[in-house]
């Protein structure tokens, strides 16, 4: 692939709810622009972006993929991203990347839940849009309803700058609202034809939105406007690049992916409107002078870029994608690694199609590349040069809350799975995995179930280890309300020394419920030794991993020492240690012991319209409900006290009870006395699994 210069390159991301027709549309580009000499399609599982087997096996996206196409002497990254809100990571990645985006829209279906989280994306992080209605080939597909929902959602920023023309129910043409003339489509050819009449009166209706819009720009272009002249086709062009790349307007077309119809003319204005990086902003800090670095994609500056995505496969190896902030970066340059302290040759540079590598020389400022094997790299690592080095700041990613248990079906596959689940981590940052050391328990965290089993089916796939997904272990605790007396003798006389350890103890609620026990002796007159207390306190602490009401770990627990007796052939530390063990075992359990839940804060953001199933569905799990805060844009906020065992299967219900609209998130808030049917359950359990004589991992 050719060398282009930052003006040349147009980045640019596909955004849209799943099946609305990115990847076909990511196809068509390529077929039009040569990369492919036949269109593939997803059903068929031979596309450039959906390369991996779980996308094809699945036939929908789960990766961001990169296609470069050149277009007219340009080039344009076409970022194909998931629609699905499980790879939400994926999208938030690829956002941090493009200069502007198309938002896909399929034609039958209209505007979908994704539709409105990639608008709500694009105008968090300011991005330039196309809206994109797909299908138009399909009989009951209405490019006038996605207009209209659309607008009546956003606004008069929408301007549709296409028409559809059909005849006897087929997609036969459109109409250039620009220069007010119709085109249909012969074979490849578009041929000139007359507006029919029925276009006529929604064509005025468009072109006077982009004449108001046109006339917007400047003051001079206003008197223009309110005095009646009229404008240019040029002007109305300039004008609407520069109200596209602020956002002003959104350009609204539509066409027909399979048969590649109003592609080449997507194309020819990705190119026309769209920003080239050159026209954004883009900053760090230099770590040398603590100054701040205007970069802005300027490709005489020192060289500088980031890696906005890591791509870890255990058949075409580890590549770092980047974005090139400023300078040129070019074969076999010294980059430095800001965040890992990291100087190393860059050797080749890449520009991914999918997921085939092609060699190239440079990357000007404002591009996409890619360098295999750096070491150490993660995304989101900022790289330069140690004379100027410039670090970035890290994008924004989604935080997992979903979670399941894993258990290796093989137990000698441990060392695989964890080397296997460390590479998925680098290269999906919205995967997690916790070993709850407390509950004996491993975790695997996503955002959502569909991104948990295809964690696993990607572990059997590509790393040829099995685990099991379960429902995992709640964190509970116990601890005592009252107060308790005890003693107990440890003796056992087996030949030759004995075992000898005799304790008196009082066990009770400890003024800090955050620690597990603190030990205090009261021992007079040596009835005990002094020697012997650590093994008591030893005692204590293996008594305090697992309790004897459910085997959770104790907290909140003081234990005296006052009282005992000592032999002084037979005792041993290790029997007044076994002997605290049988004290703790009993004073616990006549101290009326309590079990202890996780209660988590939970935030739900929903539309106003399904805030009260939400608040009614938390009350059934147990959820305290403290408020509901309005933040705009007809939402509300939720706020909710909630047992952490009322979370489990929250992502899945939530989204079935908001048709996708609700994101929820919870951090943890204080432990409370959980009820005595929770305990109860909890206590039969424990004792089920002692009459088995098993116990757990």
């Amino acid at each position: 692939m050719k060398v282009y210069t930052t003006d040349k390159i147009r980045n640019v991301v596909l955004l849209g709810h799943g099946g609305s027709g990115k990847t076909s549309l990511a196809e068509a580009f390529a077929y039009l622009s040569g990369i492919t000499s036949r269109l593939g399609k997803v059903s068929d599982g031979n596309t450039i972006s959906d390369y991996s087997k779980e996308e094809q096996k699945r036939q929908f996206s789960i990766n961001t993929s990169v296609i470069p196409i050149e277009w007219e002497g340009h080039k344009i990254n076409v970022l194909d991203t998931p629609g699905y809100f499980d790879f939400v990571g994926e999208v938030e990645e690829a956002i941090s990347a493009a200069g502007a985006a198309i938002i896909v829209v399929n034609g039958k279906s209209g505007v979908e839940v994704g539709t409105q989280k990639a608008w709500e994306l694009c105008e968090k992080y300011n991005i330039p849009r196309f809206v994109y209605v797909s299908n138009m080939d399909v009989d009951n597909a209405s490019f006038r309803q996605v207009v209209v929902d659309m607008t009546e959602m956003y606004g008069k920023k929408l301007a549709p700058i296409h028409l559809p023309i059909r005849e006897n129910e087929k997609f036969v043409g459109y109409v250039n609202v620009i220069t007010e003339s119709g085109n249909r489509w012969q074979g490849k050819e578009v041929v000139p034809c007359e507006v029919p009449e029925y276009n006529k009166e929604n064509l005025g209706i468009c072109r006077e939105t982009l004449l108001e819009a046109v006339a917007e720009t400047s003051e001079e272009m206003m008197e223009r406007y309110f005095s009646g002249e009229t404008f240019s086709e040029a002007e109305i062009r300039a004008a609407l690049r520069t109200n596209v790349c602020d956002g002003s307007i959104v350009p609204m077309t539509m066409g027909s992916n399979t048969l590649c119809q109003g592609i080449y003319t997507l194309l020819d204005d990705i190119v026309k409107y769209m920003p080239s990086p050159e026209n954004r902003e883009v900053a760090g800090i230099n770590m040398k002078t603590s100054e701040i670095y205007k970069a802005d994609y300027d490709f005489s500056k020192a060289k500088s870029a980031y890696i906005w995505k890591t791509i870890v496969d255990p058949f075409i190896g580890k590549y770092s994608l980047i974005k090139v902030n400023s300078g040129v970066l070019k074969t076999d340059d010294l980059i430095y690694n800001i965040d890992k302290d990291i100087e190393e040759k860059v050797g080749k540079l890449y520009v991914l199609q999918g997921n085939k590598p092609q060699e190239v020389t440079e990357l000007h400022a404002g591009d996409i590349g890619a360098l295999a094997k750096l070491s150490g790299a993660r995304t989101g690592d900022s790289l330069a040069t140690k004379t100027t080095p410039i670090k970035y700041g890290k994008f924004e990613i989604s935080t997992p809350y979903t979670y399941k248990r894993y258990k290796p079906k093989n137990k000698g596959d441990v060392d695989k799975i964890s080397q296997a689940l460390q590479k998925i981590t680098h290269e999906d940052l919205t995967v997690k995995v916790v070993n709850d050391s407390d509950n004996r328990q491993l975790l695997l965290y996503g955002m959502g179930d569909q991104h948990l089993d295809i964690i696993v089916s990607r572990l059997m796939n590509e790393y040829k280890v099995e685990v099991e997904l379960d429902r995992p272990k709640i964190a509970y605790k116990e601890t005592i309300k009252k107060t308790s007396d005890v003693e107990y003798k440890y003796k056992k006389q087996s030949g030759g020394h004995g075992q000898y350890g005799h304790v008196k103890m009082r066990f009770s609620p400890a003024a800090d419920d955050s620690v597990a026990y603190t030990f205090e002796q009261e021992v007079v007159g040596g009835a005990v030794p002094k020697n012997f207390f650590p093994a008591v306190e030893k005692g204590l602490q293996d008594s305090v991993v697992k309790g004897p009401l459910a085997a959770y770990p104790v907290v909140g627990v003081k234990a005296v020492l006052y009282d005992g007796s000592y032999h002084p052939v037979d005792s041993s530390e290790m029997a007044f240690k076994m002997a605290t063990i049988q004290a703790f075992k009993k004073g616990f359990m006549e101290a009326q012991p309590v079990l202890l839940e996780p209660i988590m804060s939970l935030k739900v953001t929903v539309p106003d319209a399904y805030a009260g199933d939400v608040m009614g569905d938390l009350n059934k799990r147990r959820g305290r409900v403290l408020g509901m805060n309005p933040i705009g844009g007809g939402k509300q906020v939720v706020e909710a006290d909630i047992p952490m065992s009322g979370l489990y299967g929250y992502c899945t219900d939530l989204r079935s009870m908001t048709g996708g609209r609700g994101d929820y998130s919870y951090e943890f808030a204080r432990y409370e006395q959980a009820p005595s049917d929770v305990q109860g359950k909890e206590v039969a359990a424990r004792a089920a699994l002692a009459a088995e004589g098993g116990e757990e991992d």
